[in-house]
């Protein structure tokens, strides 16, 4: 398919653990094409961060490769990895991770500065982004001044302001109240119905899982393209 933007081919990952290799993916294959979605679950120290690392570039796989936009990790330099991953990931972590120091518009034009945009266009990318996420009466408001579910609404926008072919969440309403966690649900999935980015979405949340084009279970390493009941 060429519209993959994510694909990982027969995936191994092991840690050492003194005189023991601890074995925490193996052999996993999986594929993700423009404007899919789809939701990782499994136990705790299942390997779901792990996976997201090395999806993410930040840890090299043992055996198999992973390729973003059709770029494979391990033939990149460190450099190349950090301007690719600036350009076609996008993050959003259960903590939202803004800094402190800056407004919305702020927190959200800066991944696309970094990536070369005028300050000028990134923040008017930012301000855009921000009304997508019903906050334009947020705008100036800096994360002290921002309700929990604002501040996440304000790290999604952040994670698509470079246009990514693919954004990675790492359990996004974990860190929220109920009411806070079904807002975030309602504009996750009306993001993914008008966007061509693919969403990765690492959860506990079975309500959040639903509603992902397709549910994978992590399990003894082993990915799955099914849930246990």
């Amino acid at each position: 398919m060429s519209n993959l933007v994510l694909q990982a081919e027969n995936v191994s990952k092991a840690f050492a653990d003194g005189e023991k290799s601890i074995q925490v993916l193996q052999g996993l294959n999986f594929n993700l094409a423009a404007g899919e979605s789809s939701a990782i679950v499994g136990a705790s120290g299942s390997g779901k961060s792990t996976l997201l690392q090395l999806l993410a570039g930040l840890d090299q796989t043992d055996t198999g490769s992973i390729a973003v936009a059709g770029q494979i990790w391990a033939q990149m330099s460190a450099a190349e990895s950090a301007r690719w991953r600036n350009q076609n990931l996008g993050f959003v972590f259960q903590f939202h991770h803004l800094l402190a120091e800056f407004d919305a518009v702020e927190n959200i034009a800066l991944p696309a500065i970094m990536s070369g945009l005028k300050p000028a266009q990134a923040k008017a990318r930012a301000k855009e982004l921000l009304v997508k996420v019903g906050l334009q009466d947020r705008m100036q408001h800096r994360p002290a001044a921002l309700s929990g579910g604002e501040r996440q609404r304000v790290a999604i926008a952040r994670s698509l302001v470079n246009e990514p072919a693919c954004v990675l969440m790492d359990e996004p309403t974990g860190n929220l109240d109920q009411a806070n966690a079904e807002q975030v649900l309602g504009l996750l999935q009306a993001l993914q119905k008008n966007s061509n980015t693919a969403f990765v979405v690492v959860t506990h949340d079975s309500q959040l899982a639903a509603q992902q084009d397709s549910q994978w279970h992590l399990r003894g390493g082993i990915l799955n393209a099914d849930l246990p009941s």
